[in-house]
């Protein structure tokens, strides 16, 4: 009835005791049974769906019933005004006295009609718009088109087109990031759309050599810490402090991940000011004595993606002279005076770039682990979600750990009051990490609270699982990490 409904009757009821919704709607068809006639009769007008059903929203507090009565009809105006008129004429609900006055009647039709006026209006702005381009826009679409291709996705994600194939990944924080770089010819990239890191992006980080360009801000920071904790990362590039990679220019974008670092040397603490201080102080390029700048493109990328690693993330060698060739070549090449001619270009060899990489990676983790073997051994408190689920989980504690952003410890108890402290505990935590059973009331009071990762020794079986946390047992965060 709702759908061919003309007018809408609105009407509020007060009632000087306690009534149900059973109550006013006897009460209606009661008291106004033989009052208008046969013609205006509510039953018959229900079975001739001239009249829909009497909709009623009833409370009751203090002893008294307050509420609303809407009735749809399809009658035409004077009918429907007798209608209203004879609702006001009901003086008792039930046992109670009540009084039911109409507030308006609305015309369901004007309702649409506003509709189709707002419809027409956004129609008309954006339907023509293509309609409306000029000549140099056409220009610029056909060019772009050739110079950039489309961004893609991966697994739902905003990635570059060559993403699935490639030995090397990019990593970075959002959609118009990868639009950045794919405009600056690196078609390799992937957005973790949020610091909460997608389980598809920690998977393809397993066998890929992973670059992080994220923003030189603590966000950025933030993702690095869980990408690390959940997946694999290679090396590591900021953008200056305080700035976007989607508002770097191809200069400061090739600079930056020229001048990326190795994951192992990066201060935990604060590694964006490890990263990219160097930015900052060269004004985010890199020159050679011939002023000549970096200008990556999209065969340097495709070359880069076959030897497992990208122009951008190649270093200069000592001695060798960075060029730009003309404008219809647009490619990056790297010159040595003892092996090309001044108006040559050589490209730089991949592979020995990434045994130069791998060497270097495997220097700086031997170091970094014979740093980490006495503070295994040590008890100071866990400073990563690794640490907190092997200090809970594998040392079969039987309680659970609540944590915030930067991993200390909010609050523990029982495991089996984990419902409670989820819910209870303020500020709200970031990670739970419980040694037993995670049941289905854990899981949706840590969806409702918007806590984003549950590690529990184990998991039932769920008939609900949230989109909004990420779930994992205890072994296979363990496993990941190890792997």
């Amino acid at each position: 009835m709702q759908d061919t409904a003309k007018y809408l009757v609105h009407a509020d009821i007060t009632a000087d005791g306690v009534v149900e919704r059973s109550d006013v709607v006897g009460a209606v068809f009661g008291q106004t049974e033989g009052l208008l006639g046969d013609e205006l009769d509510l039953r018959e007008l229900q079975d001739s769906s001239k009249v829909g059903r009497i909709d009623v929203e009833i409370d009751s507090q203090n002893g008294q019933s307050f509420g609303r009565i809407t009735i749809a009809t399809s009658l035409d105006q004077v009918e429907t005004a007798i209608l209203g008129a004879a609702l006001e004429t009901i003086d008792r609900v039930g046992p109670c006295r009540s009084t039911i006055e109409v507030r308006r009647i609305e015309d369901v039709r004007a309702a649409k009609r506003r509709e189709v006026v707002e419809r027409a209006k956004s129609l008309l702005t954006e339907a023509f718009d293509e309609s409306m381009r000029s000549s140099r826009d056409l220009v610029e679409e056909v060019r772009e088109s050739v110079r950039v291709e489309d961004i893609t996705d991966y697994e739902g994600l905003p990635a570059g087109p060559n993403v699935a194939e490639s030995d090397a990944i990019i990593v970075v924080e959002g959609r118009a990031d990868v639009l950045t770089l794919l405009q600056y010819g690196i078609k390799n990239a992937i957005a973790v759309e949020g610091t909460n890191v997608p389980g598809s992006v920690a998977d393809l980080t397993q066998n890929r050599t992973v670059t992080t360009f994220l923003d030189g801000d603590r966000g950025g920071e933030l993702i690095l810490k869980e990408l690390a904790q959940v997946g694999d990362v290679d090396y590591v590039a900021f953008a200056p402090e305080n700035r976007s990679v989607e508002d770097l220019a191809r200069h400061e974008v090739m600079a930056a991940l020229r001048e990326k670092v190795p994951y192992d040397r990066v201060d935990e603490d604060t590694p964006a000011e490890s990263v990219a201080p160097t930015l900052s102080e060269e004004g985010g390029s890199v020159e050679t004595p011939a002023d000549a700048t970096c200008q990556g493109t999209d065969s340097d990328i495709d070359g880069a993606e076959e030897g497992a690693t990208t122009v951008a993330e190649e270093a200069v060698p000592d001695g060798a002279v960075v060029t730009e060739p003309a404008a219809d070549a647009e490619t990056a090449t790297i010159e040595t005076p003892s092996e090309t001619e001044p108006s040559e270009t050589a490209e730089t060899d991949e592979s020995a770039g990434a045994e130069t990489d791998d060497a270097e990676s495997l220097g700086v983790e031997s170091d970094a682990e014979a740093e980490a073997e006495p503070d295994a051994d040590s008890d100071e408190k866990p400073e990563t979600l690794r640490g907190h689920v092997d200090a809970v989980i594998g040392h079969e504690t039987g309680t659970v750990r609540l944590l915030d952003d930067d991993f200390e410890v909010l609050a523990e108890g029982d495991a089996d009051d984990a419902f409670d402290l989820v819910a209870e505990t303020d500020p709200t935590p970031t990670a739970v990490v419980v040694d037993g059973e995670l049941s289905q009331r854990v899981l949706d009071v840590s969806a409702q609270r918007g806590i984003g990762n549950v590690v529990a020794a184990s998991t039932g079986e769920f008939v609900k699982q949230p989109t909004s946390v990420r779930v994992r047992t205890a072994d296979q965060l363990l496993a990941a990490n190890e792997a």
